[in-house]
């Protein structure tokens, strides 16, 4: 019971001394993939977006508004998204996207509290949490890709459909594949670096040789990386309600209030 303390306490130390540096470079990568969506709606928007219609005057879009439109909103939703949680306790300090133990070693947690260890249970769901930090960066780029794909079909299906999330379901159809790709040795070189994955071992392998105790064989890798990525939906999803209900002014430029206002008026 030592050594699994001391493992705990060294992942502990070693996770936020390398969580800053990791976060740091992955925000920079955001930066640099969306800047140029960025940059081209600006642009376009320049040349394509007319006056602002009277309050009781018909909107009109182009096609060409109506994909750089949502495209924006989406730049913006990801932007904000990632940078919530790529912060620390970005995971860990929200119950909404908060990863605690998988379902089958929830056994194990809960006997390690009734012996007096539930500080070795929050240190291992810290350490969890503090990967998934580290990896959610990487979503910048994988995202860059999906919106560079977007056709104008697209773009007309998601502003006008009944679903509030339409632009999340989109974003999962198309990256959630590569999202775990991503993710996964990222999240895998994270917690080896903290002995995350050692300790996962040495607590199931006790727990597994109890009499009469069901088995744990969790692939931790593969849950965190899950769980990381149904926690960024879980805010992309957040970021779209808020600028089709225009939540706080989110539709903070001309363009976006342009197509969304034209997408309240097909209601």
């Amino acid at each position: 019971m030592k050594n699994i303390l001391s493992y705990a306490l060294i992942a502990s130390g070693l996770l936020f001394a390398t969580h800053s540096q990791a976060q740091s470079k992955g925000l920079s990568k955001l930066k640099k993939s969306l800047s140029a969506i960025t940059d081209q709606n600006k642009k376009s928007t320049d040349s394509t977006t007319t006056k602002t219609t009277t309050a009781n005057a018909p909107i009109n879009i182009t096609k060409k508004e109506a994909t750089l439109g949502v495209k924006e909103a989406l730049s913006k939703g990801l932007k904000n998204s990632v940078n919530i949680l790529s912060a620390k306790d970005g995971f860990l300090g929200d119950a909404a996207v908060r990863i605690l133990m998988p379902s089958e070693a929830q056994k194990v947690e809960k006997a390690l509290r009734a012996v007096g260890m539930g500080s070795l249970c929050d240190q291992f769901i810290s350490s969890m949490n503090r990967a998934a930090e580290t990896a959610v960066s990487e979503a910048g780029t994988v995202f860059a890709n999906s919106l560079s794909k977007m056709t104008i079909t697209d773009a007309y299906n998601i502003l006008l459909s009944g679903n509030q999330n339409a632009a999340t379901t989109f974003f999962k159809t198309n990256t959630s594949n590569e999202l775990t790709s991503k993710f996964s040795p990222i999240i895998d070189k994270a917690m080896g670096a903290n002995n995350v994955s050692g300790y996962w071992n040495q607590l199931t392998s006790a727990y597994n040789n109890l009499p009469f105790s069901k088995k744990v064989e969790t692939d931790l890798t593969s849950y965190v990386t899950q769980k990381a990525i149904d926690g960024l939906f879980v805010k992309v999803a957040d970021q779209e309600l808020q600028i089709r209900e225009n939540i706080g002014g989110s539709r903070s430029t001309d363009l976006l209030s342009k197509v969304f206002g034209w997408a309240d008026n097909q209601k």
